[in-house]
């Protein structure tokens, strides 16, 4: 049977992140994706008009009802909004026998606020000791921790600070550093993924291309897809970040602002356009 992977996550009607996004990865990556939506979001590529959360109850029957039947080998989080939904789904994926890649989305990429900051203490002490790969951007890693990353050498740091929250894995995620900070020199992008023991530090090349919404939901999704189908957290990650690089590159001018990355990317012929 086909694997299948459930994404909790808000709407984007722009259809560049959440869980539009996330069902354009799980379909390009091979898995069966279904939805529980937390949020609906006004949205395109200038930025976020409005949001307007789903009630617990809604998002609980979402997810009992596609559990209950139809199973599911991976379960992925994105935007939760309040501290009650952010609760509710942690104690909903704690109780199902699947991993869980937990985004603790806290703004879009317009900078806009997703996450109530009523809700961090939530997400520190309920969502991340649930979640198999925690998957925090820097902006994200301030917010839940107070370490700010201005270095690759500062990456180590921020993952011990996550971890210490209780997820088995995370993957600090440094595509925000400044392209002057790396090690090995400002053209690649750099992530750190670890379980505090063993380091796994994956790199690629950094696209000029400014097309880049939903990569956050994006990644979080292939990872859960990698899952879903058996490979280990070090393998389903590596994976997902050479599938989220290809998106970057492919990404495409949309509206007026920032388009989305190119989840399709991939089943193109090499001559397609």
């Amino acid at each position: 049977m086909i694997p299948r992977v459930v994404t909790v996550a808000g709407s984007d009607s722009g259809g560049g992140a959440g869980i539009q996004a996330d069902l354009k990865t799980m379909l390009a990556l091979g898995v069966h994706g279904m939805s529980v939506i937390t949020a609906v979001t006004a949205q395109n590529s200038l930025g976020v008009q409005g949001a307007w959360e789903l009630p617990v109850e809604a998002v609980q029957a979402q997810y009992r009802s596609v559990v209950d039947d139809i199973g599911v080998q991976a379960v992925k989080t994105g935007m939760l909004a309040s501290a009650e939904l952010v609760e509710a789904v942690a104690e909903l994926i704690s109780g199902t026998d699947a991993p869980a890649v937990v985004d603790p989305v806290g703004v879009s990429k317009h900078g806009d606020p997703l996450l109530a900051a009523s809700a961090l203490e939530s997400v520190r002490t309920k969502l991340l000791p649930a979640a198999t790969v925690a998957t925090p951007n820097l902006d994200e890693v301030a917010q839940l921790t107070g370490v700010h990353v201005e270095s690759e050498d500062d990456l180590r740091r921020a993952a011990e600070a996550v971890l210490a929250y209780g997820p088995r894995w995370v993957l600090i995620k440094g595509g925000h550093l400044p392209a002057d900070a790396g090690r090995e020199g400002g053209n690649q992008a750099v992530d750190l993924l670890t379980d505090g023991s063993g380091e796994h530090w994956l790199r690629a090349p950094r696209h000029d291309n400014r097309h880049t919404h939903g990569t956050g939901c994006t990644l979080a999704s292939a990872i859960a897809s990698g899952l879903a189908k058996g490979l280990t957290v070090p393998d389903a990650v590596t994976q997902a970040k050479e599938y989220v690089t290809g998106a970057i590159a492919a990404g495409f001018a949309l509206g007026a602002g920032i388009g989305p990355v190119d989840h399709a990317w991939a089943l193109r012929g090499p001559h397609a356009g």
